[in-house]
């Protein structure tokens, strides 16, 4: 079992990662919580059929009160009925300041869970046990929100686990395009932080079926590592911490105008990342490989095309809607080269112009 620790400004706090080690589950509570009693798993709906039983029957012989409140699957659940369902469900049960949560599941459910914990009488633990390759990302560093229909994660808070533990056998259970979302996330470490990882990506992985379970283990290892250091710097993405961003801003737009739920996080944010990368190169007049790279991403099963029937106008519209943006500008994560991130301020009129022509592009 490897250990990597989180430094935050607000909390440090371990994130636990191996195959087969549920069972140290509840030392680890011991170890990061102070004494609790009561402990409520919010549990993707998808998870509770798979591996639910497994969890819980490793809790109930060390806790008083184990309570479980299912999320249904999808974007959807990241809503303010399920967060507001989900607190009364803990209400009802009792919990107290000395309770403890449990995100149980992928990104969607580490998000809301993050959020209610956030919340719910000003705050109380929580540990995440992402179930997804996506939720390496989303489940380090306390980026905890809901998604207003005018965009996503614009109700949220900064509020950090108190540890997280990434089994990695419950990643067995992925579909095809659950891995490719998680997959999308890894690939932006290497294009932010280390090209030398990204070539690594480029060498080993053309199609999901070559992630062996040995490399599966590095790559989460790489991304937390590289997060959790951006983390350390920057909690509250103040500084360096946006540069995580890369690919989102496009990305977010897609999944909001499409319709949350229709494309995943991650193949939505590696389209952002293909313009980000090309709009790079452009404003650069330096070579970052767009083609191979693109060329390499759409082999893998990335669409590297926007909805045609979606006017330009009307992505850019939803991206001025991104935490980012100011009145007057839209803030795009750019690469001066591969490792080396910057943030770039564009007018909707020049950021349309880009994008036309990207589109453009797109269809030769």
């Amino acid at each position: 079992m490897e250990r990597i620790w989180v430094h935050a400004t607000s909390k440090s706090y371990p994130v636990l990662i191996g195959q087969d080690i549920l069972a140290t589950f509840p030392e680890v509570i011991k170890e990061v919580v102070n004494r609790t009693e009561k402990v409520l798993i919010y549990v993707d709906e998808n998870v509770y059929s798979y591996h639910y039983d497994q969890l819980i029957s490793i809790l109930q012989p060390h806790f008083k009160e184990v309570f479980t409140y299912i999320v249904p699957s999808g974007e959807s659940s990241k809503s303010f009925q399920q967060y507001y369902d989900g607190i009364t469900f803990a209400l009802e049960k009792g919990l107290n300041r000395k309770s403890l949560i449990l995100a149980f599941g992928g990104g969607v459910v580490g998000d809301l869970t993050g959020f209610i914990a956030s919340t719910y009488m000003r705050g109380i633990p929580y540990i995440q046990i992402p179930t997804t390759l996506l939720a390496h990302d989303s489940a380090i560093g306390g980026k905890v929100a809901i998604n207003h229909p005018l965009g996503k994660n614009l109700i949220g808070a900064f509020y950090q686990p108190n540890a997280v533990f990434f089994e990695t056998s419950f990643l067995k259970t992925l579909s095809h395009k659950q891995w490719l979302s998680g997959l999308a996330e890894v690939i932006k470490y290497g294009f932010i932080d280390d090209p030398d990882f990204l070539m690594e990506l480029q060498k080993n992985v053309q199609k999901v079926e070559d992630l062996s379970d040995s490399f599966i283990k590095k790559i989460i290892s790489k991304g937390i590592k590289i997060k959790a250091k951006i983390v350390k710097d920057d909690e509250q993405e103040k500084g360096v911490r946006a540069y995580l961003n890369f690919g989102h801003t496009l990305g977010h737009a897609i999944e909001s105008l499409y319709g949350y739920g229709k494309v995943t996080h991650g193949s939505a944010v590696a389209t952002g990342m293909m313009f980000a990368l090309w709009l790079s190169e452009n404003i650069s007049e330096k070579s970052l490989h767009y083609l191979q790279l693109l060329n390499w991403m759409t082999q893998m099963g990335y669409q590297s095309t926007i909805d045609s029937t979606i006017s330009t106008e009307t992505f850019v519209e939803k991206m001025k809607q991104d935490k980012k943006s100011t009145d007057d500008y839209i803030k795009m994560v750019l690469l001066d080269r591969i490792g080396h991130p910057f943030i770039k301020d564009f007018t909707k009129e020049e950021l349309m112009s880009y994008l036309n022509i990207w589109r453009q592009e797109g269809k030769k």
